[in-house]
């Protein structure tokens, strides 16, 4: 599984439980709160109207309904009562309070309800029992199958003369309260719906910047650990992260560059070590041959091979110089307008072969270092000198890519050629088609210099011969 679903399940898992929970006890908790503030309310009033009933209660004969008094007239009156009001956007258009009013023996002496229980025993109720005992009496009683159903009962005694002579009750359904649970779940329902929405697009942002964070980390990793032909190219630079991350990829940098030289100076040694036996092999015999008593013909012979071998040598080191004086620059310092037919003229005519170039009318100026570029030319021509027939044209032509921003400058030999195995390790380094034939350095320097110009360096067979371009920003 992707480290990105991992994440996102992850984080949806524990926002999700944890969602789930807190909804789960807010849902919980609403009717229980509405049912607690009703109590509070109910048990203020029945206080209230026990007061207001006391003296008409004390002077009532053992065994008499209260009548037609004027507390119950008032309750009536209060029950007959037209309301239609708005409750914080909820409809109220019934009055839902039932009033009882017991004796001190549990008896119902008054009943707003209908139908009325007056005369009825209430004593056995626990509203009224713990009531006439002195103690705080309530009761939810359920007449019907669900909650909507319940009657919530809340009892405070009425006294005269510092005695308990009744008791009040007021009774309210909860199915008056339901409008406001419902809508108060509903708000907390849509609440928590909200929340996970926001939460999984917290999740995906969060999932999505961890992920990328972390591709643009491999993605350098796997950018500084990948192989790659041709010339040493610049090192990627390490993505601007923040936190461990960006700390990793800084310390993955500092092991880069630790390595990177190491390794790089590795190769080189094999290489150069490589390059090395032919030439010291042939000095090694022409001087043990040279040991002997030799005919003037073949001393003469030997010590020009002993010549030519250390002419050999120093060409393979002082371009190993060359190419790791190139391959240790990033970038050009400072760049200046260079004519490259200038400077091939100069070069051709260096290695007597002014006479053999054939440039075109078409101008080639391109921003650089004359002194690289100078380098890389002397190179290409060396090349093209050694294995093109004595005598044979070459021929330089100049075009511009279709948007006019890169020149390409191109060097045709007529030459034998080279097989198309070879073609694409030209420009490698110690690679070199023919045997004895160079050092195998001078396109990699070629094509080391066309890179620190921001070019590229390209390879077609021409038959006959070979056709090098040398691909280069144009100079305004």
């Amino acid at each position: 599984m992707h480290l990105g679903l991992r994440l996102f399940f992850a984080f949806m898992a524990i926002t999700g439980l944890a969602a789930f929970f807190v909804l789960r006890v807010f849902v919980t908790e609403i009717k229980p709160s509405v049912r607690e503030v009703m109590e509070d309310v109910m048990v203020d009033s029945a206080n209230l109207l026990a007061e207001v009933a006391a003296p008409e209660l004390a002077a009532l004969p053992a065994g008499q309904p209260l009548g037609d008094g004027p507390f119950a007239r008032a309750v009536r009156q209060y029950a007959q009562r037209e309301v239609d009001v708005k409750i914080w956007g909820l409809r109220k258009t019934t009055l839902d309070l039932r009033v009882l009013v017991t004796d001190g023996s549990g008896t119902v002496v008054f009943d707003s309800g209908t139908p009325a229980a007056t005369g009825q025993d209430y004593s056995r109720w626990r509203d009224v029992l713990l009531t006439l005992r002195g103690e705080y009496g309530a009761r939810t009683t359920r007449q019907g199958t669900g909650d909507e159903t319940s009657v919530m009962h809340v009892a405070a005694p009425v006294r005269a003369d510092g005695r308990t002579v009744g008791a009040l009750v007021l009774a309210k359904p909860l199915s008056s309260i339901m409008p406001f649970v419902e809508r108060a779940e509903h708000k907390v329902l849509w609440a928590g719906v909200l929340l996970l929405g926001l939460s999984l697009a917290i999740g995906v942002a969060v999932t999505l910047w961890a992920v990328q964070a972390v591709r643009r980390l491999r993605a350098y990793a796997q950018a500084v650990g990948a192989e790659e032909d041709g010339p040493r190219r610049a090192p990627p630079a390490p993505p601007a992260l923040g936190g461990e991350l960006g700390e990793l990829a800084r310390a993955m940098d500092r092991m880069r560059e630790r390595l990177e030289g190491r390794e790089q100076l590795e190769h080189h040694i094999r290489a150069l070590t490589h390059e090395l036996k032919t030439p010291l092999a042939g000095i090694r015999g022409a001087a043990e041959l040279l040991q002997d008593d030799l005919p003037p013909a073949d001393r003469e012979r030997f010590v020009q091979q002993v010549d030519t071998q250390a002419q050999r040598l120093q060409a393979i080191v002082e371009q190993m110089l060359e190419l790791s004086k190139l391959e240790s620059l990033q970038t050009l310092q400072v760049r200046t307008p260079v004519d490259l037919h200038a400077l091939a003229r100069e070069v051709a005519e260096a290695h007597g072969a002014g006479d053999r170039l054939r440039l075109p009318a078409v101008p080639a100026v391109v921003p650089g270092d004359a002194e690289r570029l100078r380098l890389a030319l002397s190179n290409l021509m060396a090349n093209a000198l050694a294995h093109a027939p004595p005598g044979s044209a070459w021929d330089v032509d100049v075009t511009l890519d279709e948007a006019g921003h890169q020149l390409v400058w191109s060097l045709r030999d007529h030459g034998p050629g080279v097989p198309a195995y070879a073609m694409p390790r030209l420009g490698e380094r110690f690679f070199s088609t023919g045997e004895g034939r160079g050092s195998g350095l001078g396109l990699a320097i070629v094509r080391q210099v066309v890179w620190l110009h921001g070019g590229t360096l390209r390879f077609e067979a021409a038959r006959p011969g070979l056709r090098v371009r040398l691909v280069l920003p144009r100079a305004p």
